[in-house]
């Protein structure tokens, strides 16, 4: 069984679905485990058009607001903007237990894919790879295009792992949180955090278990 990490960077970009990103983070605060989020300019964009959230641009004045919102003491969540070298996971010789980038541009996808290190989440994603350390992917975005595919591919060869957020219905949902919460599972599942957001197939308490 592998270790529940101890520390996760999040990264945050501009695709569409910044729920999932938002409810992993308050999933992984939840758990224990020490967060370093980085997020985009463009993630605070999609952040006002899906949320209706105005994010500050200073990374501080995010992790205030995202610290007493979730009710953590800040030393459990930093927040680092996209160019900020000093951060923690800008190096090899710290680097976080694993990575998600959720939502994940395909822009960023093909940057840590031809290993860009553009800046931080680049960089972060770059160390995480080199370092061999898990990654994951959420990539919001369809239809997929051939470029986008081959990008995949080369990725998942290097051990990263591509998880679109497709939601499946066998649980039943009821609301649109149940469809955030399906998909945040699977993350939490990839990385080896428990969590209760849903029943497990077979188990006696997972629709239409004998």
């Amino acid at each position: 069984m592998r270790p529940v990490p101890r520390t996760v960077t999040l990264a945050l970009t501009g695709a569409s679905g910044m729920p999932f990103g938002l409810r992993l983070l308050e999933c992984l605060l939840a758990a224990g485990v020490q967060v370093y989020l980085l997020y985009s300019q463009a993630a605070q964009v999609v952040a006002r058009q899906e949320l209706g959230e105005t994010w500050p641009s200073r990374a501080r004045e995010l992790e205030a607001l995202l610290s007493q919102r979730y009710g953590v003491a800040t030393p459990q969540l930093r927040v680092f903007g996209r160019e900020e070298w000093f951060a923690p996971v800008a190096s090899g010789s710290n680097p976080a237990d694993a990575m998600v980038v959720c939502p994940c541009t395909m822009g960023t996808l093909a940057a840590i894919a031809a290993g860009m290190s553009d800046n931080l989440i680049e960089r972060a994603a770059d160390v995480s790879i080199k370092e061999g350390r898990p990654l994951v992917l959420v990539p919001r975005e369809t239809p997929y295009s051939a470029i986008h595919l081959e990008n995949m591919l080369k990725l998942a060869r290097l051990g990263v792992c591509i998880l679109p957020p497709n939601p499946g219905f066998y649980h039943h949902p009821q609301s649109m949180a149940d469809l955030v919460d399906f998909v945040v599972a699977r993350i939490l599942d990839q990385l080896a955090v428990p969590h209760q957001l849903m029943a497990r197939w077979g188990s006696e308490d997972a629709p239409d278990a004998a």
